[in-house]
C-alpha cells in the first residue's frame, strides 16, 4: 500500500489553567496554562481534516449557568472567538470533511457546532459512554454532550469498524492501529485511561516523519519524557489509573526506542510554539 504524506500544523484554540502538579507528579503547585491544541491535516484525497476542535463560544454557552459552570471553576477557560479553530482555518469551515475525536471531553469537542458539513471519526466506546451517563454524571467527567450536534449520530463512523492492521515498527510498544480512511493514511491508535474510548492518530508528515498525536494520554512533553503520570485520585476521577499509567508508560518506552517520532500532546506548552510558525 502507498504510503501518503500528509501536511499539517497545529493551532491553539484557547487555553485553561491549572496546578501542573494535578497533571504530572512532582509538578508545580502554581497555576499552568495548558494550551487547547489542533491539528490541521491537509490530506491529498480528503481535503482538511481536524483532530479534535479546542475550545469555542459554543463551550462558552454550554458552561456559563450551573451546574456546568462548575467546568470552568475547576479549569479556568481563557478563549476568544478569533481563537477558534474556524476563525484560524484560512477557509470556510464547510470545507473541512473529517474532524477526528480523541475522546469526548468538552475541551476536544468544544467546536464540533462549527463543522456541520464534517463526518466524524471516533471510538464507539467512548460515543455510548456519553450516550448512557445523566446530565450531572456526564459534567463530573468533564463531558458536555450539549456540544455534540444533533444530526451527530447520523455523520458519525467509529474507528472499531475501520480494518485494523499492523503499524510500523518504529512505533512499537503499539502494534496495531484503525485504518481511518482505509488508503493507510491515518490511523488511529487506543491509548486508554484518561477517558472511556481514547485514541490517538498516526500518520506520516511530508517531511517523511512519523506524527503520532496522542491527545492526554500526557499532558505535556515532560510528563512523557520523564514518565509522570497524574496523581491517582486525577486518573481515578476522570477514568483508569492502572491503564492510564500503562499507556503513559509504553509512550515513554516509544520515546525510548524512537526519538524520531513525533509525539505531540493535546496540552504541551512545548508544542505550543508551533502554533505560531
Amino acid at each position: 500500500m502507498h504510503v501518503m504524506r500528509i501536511e499539517w500544523r497545529l493551532l491553539e484554540a484557547g487555553f485553561c489553567t491549572h496546578p501542573e502538579v494535578m497533571v504530572m507528579r512532582g509538578g508545580a503547585w502554581r497555576p499552568q496554562q495548558f494550551p487547547a491544541l489542533v491539528a490541521v491535516l491537509r490530506h491529498p484525497h480528503h481535503g482538511r481534516v481536524l483532530f479534535d476542535t479546542g475550545y469555542s463560544e459554543h463551550f462558552l454557552q454550554a458552561t456559563r449557568a450551573l451546574p456546568e459552570s462548575l467546568y470552568r471553576s475547576v479549569t479556568p477557560v481563557n478563549f476568544s472567538n478569533d481563537r477558534a479553530v474556524r476563525s484560524q482555518l484560512g477557509v470556510n469551515a464547510n470545507a473541512v470533511k473529517h474532524v477526528i475525536l480523541s475522546h469526548f471531553h468538552g475541551d476536544h469537542v468544544g467546536g464540533l457546532h462549527d463543522f456541520p458539513q464534517a463526518r466524524v471519526h471516533c471510538s464507539h466506546a467512548g460515543w455510548n459512554d456519553v450516550r448512557a451517563r445523566t446530565r450531572l454524571d456526564a459534567l463530573r467527567l468533564g463531558l458536555l454532550p450539549q456540544l455534540l450536534p444533533v444530526d451527530f449520530a447520523a455523520r458519525v463512523s467509529f474507528f472499531e469498524s475501520c480494518t485494523e492492521r499492523a503499524l510500523p515498527a518504529s512505533l512499537l510498544p503499539f502494534e496495531r492501529g484503525f485504518d481511518v480512511f482505509g488508503d493507510g493514511s491515518v490511523f488511529a491508535v487506543a491509548l486508554p485511561g484518561h477517558a472511556a474510548g481514547h485514541f490517538g492518530i498516526c500518520f506520516r508528515d511530508t517531511q517523511e516523519r512519523l506524527v503520532f498525536l496522542i491527545g492526554d494520554a500526557a499532558w505535556s512533553s515532560d510528563a512523557l519524557e520523564s514518565n509522570r503520570p497524574p496523581p491517582a485520585f486525577v486518573s481515578g476521577w476522570l477514568g483508569d489509573t492502572r491503564a492510564y499509567r500503562d499507556t503513559l508508560a509504553r509512550l515513554h518506552e516509544l520515546r525510548r526506542r524512537s526519538p524520531e517520532v513525533c509525539l505531540v500532546p493535546a496540552h504541551c506548552r512545548r508544542w505550543r510554539a508551533e502554533t505560531t510558525q
